[in-house]
């Protein structure tokens, strides 16, 4: 049963804002950005901060990387809001739904060069198990991923490891592919902030 707390308890001018942001987009305000202003001391402007620094921060991943990775985390979590949401980002990012769709399919055989390849590996296994130990990270390496790359990708997972249980725990509404559009068309022109 989804819980009603995220439509209740915000400030008059949250709330303003929430009108104000339906009325401009055609969309109501999306669940996991309700999220944020509920108790934004607590939860959402840290949230904010970490996952903007890990998706839109200095890296040598480009935006569609750390989307995909986003969704790519979401999809072996098995959220549904995140999987949408994240899948629409790195499709509009790289310009090539199809390929994004292909990789999060099976990114084995998927056409992707082998450092994206052994971190999303990476980050499945970590998903799955829990932890990763010397010889994975070793073998990310290998492949030509950097230090700091390996680093990214981990912040990205920490992040939407977190978001798509939230998701989940809050049992976010599912948005139309019109609203998941929408959706990623603002978070490549303002990030998550």
């Amino acid at each position: 049963m989804r819980p009603d707390i995220l439509n209740h308890g915000y400030r008059p001018g949250t709330k303003l804002m929430f009108a104000m942001i339906r009325l401009f987009s055609g969309q109501p305000l999306p669940d996991a950005a309700k999220l944020t202003f509920y108790r934004s001391d607590f939860y959402g402007n840290p949230a904010k901060e970490f996952t903007h620094e890990a998706l839109r921060g200095p890296s040598d991943w480009s935006v569609g990387d750390r989307e995909l990775m986003a969704a790519y985390v979401a999809k072996l979590n098995q959220s549904a809001f995140c999987i949408g949401a994240h899948t629409a980002t790195a499709s509009l990012a790289y310009q090539d739904g199809p390929r994004v769709t292909a990789i999060l399919d099976d990114p084995e055989s998927a056409s992707i060069d082998e450092p994206l390849r052994a971190t999303l590996r990476l980050l499945a296994k970590l998903i799955r198990d829990g932890r990763v130990d010397a010889d994975d990270v070793r073998e990310v390496l290998a492949a030509g991923v950097s230090p700091q790359q390996i680093k990214d990708a981990l912040a990205v997972c920490a992040a939407f490891n977190t978001t798509s249980r939230l998701a989940d725990a809050f049992d976010f509404e599912l948005l139309t592919p019109k609203g998941y559009k929408a959706g990623a068309k603002y978070l490549l022109k303002r990030g998550y902030r």
